[in-house]
């Protein structure tokens, strides 16, 4: 396998698909020495079956908003890969949602659900509907309208969404009261995030946070280090960036800033529980406003618009919030405010150049497909709980979640570890996840 013949395929095949390209031409530098060492999976053309969906479904959202207007959305699910389980994925509803966008993330999604040791394919799914503004009443007819396409596509055995950007546990609600009308059965394994009361499971809204600080934790253990005490940046402010200003406060580490798509807030004494609890009420407002947490909290928190969470001097740098978000100049005016350290949390939230900045310039980082995998896993474990009918306690979830999180550590660890003894995440977390996925598919014949 040549990286570059493939590349140059992909590129004349999809030509534009930015954010899809870029993934796979990360993952397939990371694999290609030892891809070449197997020449059974060349035999099989793994790679070239890999990297392109199992299938894409297309389609069109209409519904109605509270003027009496009918409006049009696209909507897609995009079903990647299947090797090791049923297909398992977010939905994400936002206004820049392409399927590029969406191929990306199903990509990314089935190296991720390797890694969490639970038997679980690739998905991604969404629409460009945009949920700032809107009413629980639009948001509700839109989901109603989105699931009466997507319905006969999903199940509990083959096909299983949960949330992603814009898509919480409200639109889990919406999107499940559908399903169930539809499909005319009580089957909560077919979507997870859902709500307590009916199917979800403790610790899944906090999971994805807290795992990606395990994850934090285990690297820092690694390389000698501890998290108290650590001044720590995150960027966003939604659900994944609040499970981790949880953990990382409850670890004993100072959050000095969150952001926003209007700007940053530095909170010079560290972010505390009161506005931690707040950033769930900034989240359910869809005003999408992170200066509203200095309105609320003023002398504690600070707003500078136009800025960038990584513009806060800080140890360990945090993106939670959208891919591609940190860029090279931004990992250089890290660097220059003392960090020494950065995990993605959202996927793909450092651009190539950033990456390349930090592995060369000697700050610790772990990509997204292994950091922020404790979302998926416990979505998992949610499949499971909902499978035998049971609920787990929240120390049952978080012991699991903690064993997941510490094995995916130690496989990047085994897989990344360089003749001089560092560890190259990047490299590990891509090849222990691409191994699990491509034995599968060797075994499972060319389908």
């Amino acid at each position: 396998m040549k990286t570059k013949d493939i590349m140059a395929r992909l590129q004349a095949k999809y030509p534009g698909e930015s954010e899809y390209l870029q993934a796979v031409q990360e993952v397939l530098e990371s694999i290609e020495e030892v891809y070449n060492q197997h020449p059974e999976f060349e035999r099989a053309k793994i790679v070239e079956r890999m990297v392109e969906p199992d299938r894409i479904f297309t389609f069109r959202v209409t519904w109605v908003d509270d003027q009496g207007e009918v409006q049009t959305n696209t909507g897609y699910r995009i079903q990647f890969n299947s090797a090791i389980g049923p297909y398992k994925g977010g939905l994400r509803f936002h206004r820049a949602v392409t399927p590029s966008m969406l191929k990306f993330l199903g990509f990314e999604q089935t190296f991720k659900n390797a890694l969490t040791t639970l038997p679980m394919g690739g998905a991604k799914g969404g629409s460009d509907f945009d949920p700032k503004g809107k009413t629980d009443a639009e948001i509700m007819r839109f989901c109603q309208a989105f699931m009466l396409e997507l319905w006969q596509c999903i199940g509990p055995d083959q096909d299983i969404p949960a949330g992603d950007v814009g898509v919480g546990g409200r639109e889990i609600g919406f999107l499940y009261g559908m399903y169930k009308k539809l499909a005319r059965e009580y089957n909560t394994g077919v979507l997870t995030g859902k709500g307590s009361t009916w199917g979800g499971s403790i610790l899944r809204p906090e999971a994805t946070g807290f795992g990606a600080l395990y994850f934090t934790q285990n690297l820092l253990h690694h390389a000698g280090k501890d998290i108290k005490g650590c001044k720590v940046a995150v960027s966003g402010f939604g659900n994944v960036a609040w499970g981790a200003c949880i953990k990382a406060l409850e670890l004993g580490a100072k959050v000095v800033a969150i952001s926003g798509p209007d700007g940053v807030c530095a909170m010079p004494e560290g972010i505390t529980k009161e506005m931690i609890d707040y950033m769930l009420v900034m989240r359910a407002s869809n005003r999408d406003r992170v200066e509203d947490m200095a309105t609320r909290f003023p002398g504690q928190a600070f707003f500078t618009a136009g800025k960038k969470a990584w513009s806060v001097p800080c140890d360990i740098a945090l993106p939670c919030a959208f891919q591609n978000e940190l860029s090279e100049d931004d990992a250089k005016e890290l660097k220059a405010n003392g960090c020494w350290c950065c995990c993605e949390v959202s996927n793909m939230g450092c651009q190539p150049g950033a990456i390349h900045f930090f592995q060369h310039n000697g700050i610790l980082f772990a990509p997204g497909k292994a950091v922020n995998a404790g979302g998926v896993a416990t979505s998992g474990l949610e499949m499971t709980q909902n499978a035998e009918h049971i609920s787990w306690s929240g120390k049952e979830v978080d012991e699991k979640l903690h064993f997941i999180m510490k094995s995916i550590h130690e496989q990047c660890v085994k897989f990344g570890t360089q003749p001089d003894g560092s560890v190259d995440y990047v490299k590990g977390a891509n090849i222990a996840g691409f191994m699990k996925v491509a034995q599968a598919m060797l075994e499972q014949g060319t389908i």
